[in-house]
């Protein structure tokens, strides 16, 4: 056990540089994700909004590579780096606050079905991975790498660095849709009540969609796009406690780190020693989550 406090033996290097950070990071992007479905589902009224479903994720994953923000350089013959960074955030924060701004408008100036709003995001998405696959085609092979590592959610990216600026950006968020808790409340009951509750609607839906991309940029800026998260953890908390929005936000958290923390272990054992990206497993058990969603509303 000394030995981890030992700064130059091996185990203390793993424990401390590799085994911790990727742990916390995946907390901390399982929280957040959590968090910003919850808050999604409820100001959009729709229970399959997520940050991956409705295509927020691919937008700031597209912006950071169409911008160059996530600058690569080759480590010699087949190695690449990539350098992090404000322009990594900014660049995705601007991808994923354009994303929900175009859902926004269509749910609010053309008036869709919450039924049409989910297909809205899934063009949204395709059209993201679309472009991102037609940017890889013309590139050259460290630009390629540099495209997958976005695409391919993985949290063994965390590093120290990454999961202060994280731990900042959720703090920060959780603290401010958590003030608003009974706002989300009141908007269950459709704007007309909230607003004789004395809730803002327009303002709130802006605002709570403008924290969620915030929350779902920076994971995304360091680890690349992990799916279904945001979509599942929610559902669960419903399932055990309600939809009390003074419950649900918190709950969403610890259901999302769980979730996350959970899948990248089943990612690290199933197909041993072989790692696969956590994005994977995710998309693998919440595929079928979002079709028993679908089936359930027995709208489509």
């Amino acid at each position: 056990m000394h030995l981890l406090f030992q700064k130059d033996s091996e185990e203390a290097y793993i424990v401390w540089e590799i085994r911790l950070p990727r742990t916390i990071g995946a907390i901390l992007t399982g929280a957040s994700l959590g968090v910003a479905g919850a808050v999604m589902q409820n100001v959009l009224r729709n229970p399959l909004a997520s940050p991956f479903t409705f295509g927020v994720s691919h937008g700031a994953a597209f912006a950071i590579i169409v911008l160059g923000a996530g600058r690569t350089f080759s480590v010699g013959p087949i190695g690449f780096s990539i350098i992090h960074g404000a322009p990594v955030v900014f660049s995705a924060f601007c991808g994923a606050l354009l994303t929900v701004l175009i859902i926004l408008g269509l749910s609010l100036l053309r008036g869709l079905s919450p039924q049409a709003i989910i297909l809205a995001g899934v063009a949204l998405s395709s059209l993201f991975t679309s472009a991102t696959m037609f940017l890889q085609y013309f590139s050259d092979e460290v630009r390629v790498a540099s495209t997958v590592f976005w695409t391919f959610g993985d949290v063994g990216k965390a590093g120290w660095q990454e999961n202060k600026i994280m731990a900042l950006t959720f703090c920060t968020s959780f603290a401010l849709l958590w003030l608003n808790r009974w706002n989300y409340n009141a908007m269950l009951w459709g704007d007309e009540m909230a607003k004789n509750l004395g809730t803002n609607p327009k303002f709130l839906r802006m605002f709570s969609l403008l924290v969620c991309a915030l929350l779902t940029a920076v994971p995304t800026a360091f680890l690349g796009i992990i799916g279904f998260i945001g979509l599942i953890s929610p559902h669960i908390i419903r399932l055990l406690i309600g939809n009390d929005y003074t419950l649900l936000i918190p709950y969403s958290a610890m259901a999302g780190a769980g979730l996350l923390l959970a899948s990248d272990l089943l990612a690290r054992t199933i197909l041993s020693p072989i790692i696969l990206p956590v994005g994977v497993i995710t998309s693998f058990v919440g595929a079928p989550v979002f079709l028993g969603l679908l089936l359930r509303r027995n709208r489509f």
